[in-house]
């Protein structure tokens, strides 16, 4: 599930993302593979990564 973070606060992509210009045709981030396509992996290299930057500033994560 994927998830927005802020401060203090978890936030639904739903709400965020609807109004990106990076989002796909739902509204909904750009997840394919694993990978957050509409940003960057924060943290090291080569597995998946549980969190990500999009490029809109948010930070996005991978929770189970």
């Amino acid at each position: 599930m994927l998830v927005i973070l802020t401060e203090r606060q978890l936030l639904s992509p739903q709400h965020v993302c609807q109004g990106c210009l990076m989002a796909d045709q739902s509204g909904q981030p750009r997840w394919h593979d694993g990978r957050l396509m509409c940003g960057r992996a924060l943290g090291k290299g080569g597995g998946p990564a549980n969190q990500y930057e999009c490029q809109m500033g948010f930070r996005v994560a991978n929770i189970d």
